[in-house]
């Protein structure tokens, strides 16, 4: 499991998968897999074997059953039993439906001991991800904003306020976002974020790949010179009425009832286009909306060591947190919603 959180956040829409060979109870080979249409965790570890020859008395430890398909590489199960390792240890099946215990069937039809289940939950938190999306047919949905001290969320703005931020996180708060972003498949703004902030909902202050960016723009309000709209990363507009022509190669539109449940109908756009997670960045009124409907699965808020005399009072959950840090001068409160 350690190995394959090296992968979080290159290997969409695969798993996170991790794998160890050991003999006489000492590590000869492990691996991981690094990025999609790349070899997964087993081939990685059956290579860095220096005697092949060892492999036919070790055991390999994967936190997924291998694969048993043929997609961008062949079955790892074929390879396992190529390489004749008669010792499997499984930590969860692949709900996958090109999956789903075929690999382990594989092994065990071809002589293989396997055990199945060790860790099991760590295994399936792990890839909670992976397994909401194929599970439960929508991303896995992650909440995030920040707030002041007395519960506000933003400044009033007017037609006059500038199109920027009003920071209420420290610098720290704010990286570990974009350590988050570039974790996560997704991020999606409301209409009015985009308009206040023009945010670009980026990962410039942390290394990793750009998450695909989703923005609610019911009547396609957000002007074209904005930061969503630059063309730089894949962004996916959810609207009301999709426009004559797109603005560049990189932005789609997505057209939805907006007198119907939204979250609902934005999961469905999200799950179209394979996206197996999302962060929610904003505003209060999108926030609100999927806690109302109960559609979430964890939020992180940052309460900032700040206080404005009124504003746009934050999103309310009903719920005490599972987790509290400290980030600098902020509070971290991280909750999670068994749905």
């Amino acid at each position: 499991m350690e190995l394959a959180k090296n992968g979080l956040g290159f290997t969409y829409p695969n798993p996170l998968v991790g794998s160890v060979i050991v003999l006489n109870d000492k590590i000869i080979g492990e691996g991981w897999h690094q990025k999609a249409g790349e070899p997964h965790a087993e081939v990685n570890a059956i290579n860095s074997v220096k005697d092949k020859s060892l492999l036919k008395d070790a055991t390999i430890y994967v936190n997924l059953e291998p694969c048993s398909h043929y997609g961008k590489t062949p079955p790892c199960a074929n390879l396992i039993v190529e390489k004749d390792i008669k010792k499997v240890v499984i930590g969860s099946v692949d709900s996958n439906s090109k999956v789903g215990g075929k690999g382990i069937l594989h092994l065990q039809n071809n002589g293989c001991s396997v055990i199945v289940g060790v860790l099991e939950q760590e295994c399936l938190n792990l890839n909670k991800r992976f397994f909401t999306f194929h599970n439960k047919k929508r991303p896995f949905i992650m909440l995030k904003w920040a707030e002041t001290q007395n519960g506000f969320i933003d400044k009033l703005r007017d037609s006059t306020s500038e199109s920027s931020p009003n920071w209420i996180s420290n610098i720290y708060s704010r990286q570990f976002v974009h350590k988050m972003r570039a974790e996560e498949q997704s991020v999606l703004v409301g209409t009015n974020t985009a308009l206040n902030d023009n945010p670009k909902l980026n990962t410039r202050n942390w290394f990793g790949l750009n998450p695909v960016r989703i923005v609610l723009d019911k009547t396609l309000k957000i002007p074209s010179h904005y930061n969503l709209y630059d063309g730089s990363l894949k962004t996916i507009v959810i609207t009301e009425k999709i426009p004559a022509k797109s603005l560049n190669d990189n932005t789609c539109f997505e057209q939805i009832d907006f007198n119907e449940k939204l979250p609902k109908q934005i999961c469905d756009v999200l799950y179209e286009h394979e996206i197996q997670s999302v962060i929610i960045e904003g505003g209060a009124q999108t926030l609100q909306t999927f806690i109302d409907d109960n559609l979430w699965d964890e939020a992180y808020v940052f309460v900032g060591n700040t206080k404005f005399e009124n504003g746009l009072k934050a999103p309310q959950l009903k719920k005490a947190p599972s987790q509290i840090k400290k980030i600098s001068t902020d509070t971290l409160l991280i909750y999670v919603n068994d749905v």
